[in-house]
C-alpha cells in the first residue's frame, strides 16, 4: 500500500517538469460555478481549480496591470498650455493692463531616437512574461490538485482498510467469546481481544480525522476551506506503464520554466534598445499668440528647447541593462541543468518503486491472501490461537 501511495506521488511530481495540456481540457456538463458534492474526479478537480484557484486569480490581476502598462508606454506625451501676462498690475504706467502683454502658448514634447517604439516593445514583452508566469503557476496548481486528489484517494483506502479490520476484530472477539463460554479458552483471550479491537477503533478514528484533512487540503485548491463533496473517484492499484526517459526529456521544450527564456532574452534585450534609445534628447516645440496692449499690435511667437546632455547621457542605466542581457544565456543553462537533474532523480526513483509495486501486486499480495484466509479458516475451526 505504502509503496504504491508512492509511486502515485512520484508519478504526479513529474508534472511539474513535463507540461501536459491533458489537465486543461473540461467536461461540458461540469458545473463549474458550484462547489461539488457527491463524488468527484480528478478531471472536475483540476477544472475547478483553474477556475477558482486564488493564486492563479492573482496572476491574472497581473497579467492585465502589465497589458495596461504596456497601453500606456504607447501613448504620446500630452502638450501644455501656457498663458502668461506681462507688465501689469504694476506701478506708474504699469498700473493696470494698458501696458500689457498676453501671450497664450503651446509647448509639445517631441520624443526622438524610438523611445516610445522602444518603450512600448519593452512593456509588450514584460506583458508576455506575465504570461509564462501564469503558466508556471497554473503548471503548479495542477500538480498540486493531483498530489491532493491522490492523498484523498490514500486517505480512503486507508479508512475502507481500517474498517475491514475492526469488522474483522468484532468478529474474532465474538469468536473467541463463544470459545471461552465453550471453555475452550481462558477468558485472558477474550481480554487480548477486547484490547486488540480497541487499537482498531482508535486507527480507524485517526484514518478518518487524515481523511477529513485530506478532503479540506483538496478543496482548498479551489478556494474552498471546507470541503462539501463526499468521496474521491479512482483506484489506487491501476498502475499505468512508465514513459520512457526520453521522450520525457523531449517534451521538457514545453516546460514554462524553460520555454520563457526565448521571451525573457527578447525582453531583456528590449529594455537595453530602450535605454540606449534615451541617450538622444527630445525637444520640446512651441508656438503661440502674444498681444501688445501699447501698440493694438498683435504677433506669433514660437521656439525650441532642447536639453544638453552633458553630464547625464543614461551611461549607468545602459550598463546596468546590458549585464542583465548577458547573464540570459547563463540562467537559462542554470535552470534548464535543474530541472533536468531533478527530472532524472525522479524518474529513477519513479521506475524503482514502479518494480517493486508490480512485485507486491503480481507475487506477494496473492501470498499474503492466501496465508490470511488460511489463518482465519483455521482460527474458526480451533487450529489456531488467537
Amino acid at each position: 500500500m505504502k509503496q504504491i501511495f508512492i509511486l502515485i506521488r512520484l508519478a504526479l511530481i513529474v508534472l511539474v517538469f513535463v507540461p501536459c495540456t491533458g489537465f486543461a481540457g473540461t467536461d461540458g456538463a461540469i458545473q463549474l460555478n458550484k462547489e461539488p458534492r457527491g463524488a468527484i474526479t480528478l478531471k472536475k478537480a483540476v477544472a475547478l481549480a483553474l477556475l477558482n484557484n486564488p493564486q492563479l486569480q492573482a496572476f491574472s490581476f497581473e497579467q492585465r496591470a502589465r497589458e495596461a502598462r504596456a497601453l500606456q508606454s504607447d501613448l504620446m506625451p500630452n502638450p501644455q498650455l501656457e498663458i502668461m501676462v506681462e507688465d501689469a498690475v504694476g506701478s506708474g504706467n504699469f498700473n493696470g493692463f494698458n501696458q500689457s502683454q498676453t501671450t497664450i502658448q503651446l509647448s509639445q514634447l517631441v520624443e526622438l531616437g524610438g523611445k516610445r517604439a522602444a518603450r512600448l516593445r519593452a512593456n509588450t514583452l514584460s506583458k508576455k512574461l506575465a504570461d509564462w508566469d501564469y503558466e508556471t503557476k497554473r503548471m503548479q496548481v495542477l500538480t498540486q490538485v493531483a498530489k491532493a486528489y491522490a492523498d484523498v484517494l490514500k486517505a480512503q483506502q486507508q479508512v475502507s482498510l481500517t474498517e475491514d479490520l475492526v469488522h474483522l476484530g468484532e468478529k474474532f472477539l465474538n469468536a473467541v467469546d463463544e470459545r471461552v463460554r465453550a471453555g475452550k479458552v481462558a477468558l485472558l483471550e477474550k481480554i487480548k481481544s477486547e484490547i486488540s479491537l480497541s487499537s482498531m477503533q482508535i486507527e480507524l478514528k485517526k484514518a478518518q480525522r487524515d481523511l477529513k484533512v485530506a478532503r479540506s487540503n483538496l478543496s482548498v485548491t479551489w478556494g474552498s476551506p471546507k470541503a462539501q463533496y463526499e468521496s474521491a473517484l479512482g483506484d489506487l492499484f491501476e498502475i499505468s506503464m512508465i514513459p520512457t526517459l526520453e521522450s520525457l526529456m523531449e517534451r521538457l521544450i514545453n516546460n514554462p520554466d524553460l520555454a520563457r527564456w526565448t521571451t525573457e532574452t527578447e525582453q531583456r534585450q528590449a529594455v537595453l534598445d530602450s535605454e540606449l534609445s534615451k541617450r538622444i534628447p527630445d525637444v520640446t516645440l512651441q508656438g503661440g499668440f502674444r498681444r501688445l496692449e501699447t501698440t493694438d499690435d498683435n504677433a506669433l511667437v514660437f521656439g525650441i528647447s532642447i536639453p544638453l546632455q552633458l553630464f547625464n547621457r543614461n551611461q549607468g542605466a545602459i550598463e546596468e541593462a546590458r549585464h542583465k542581457l548577458g547573464k540570459v544565456q547563463a540562467e537559462k543553462r542554470a535552470m534548464e541543468v535543474s530541472i533536468k537533474k531533478n527530472l532524472l532523480e525522479t524518474y529513477n526513483t519513479l521506475v524503482f518503486f514502479h518494480s517493486q509495486v508490480i512485485s507486491i501486486k503480481a507475487e506477494i499480495l496473492p501470498g499474503a491472501q492466501k496465508a490470511f484466509d488460511g489463518i482465519n479458516e483455521g482460527y474458526r475451526f480451533g487450529k489456531f490461537g488467537y
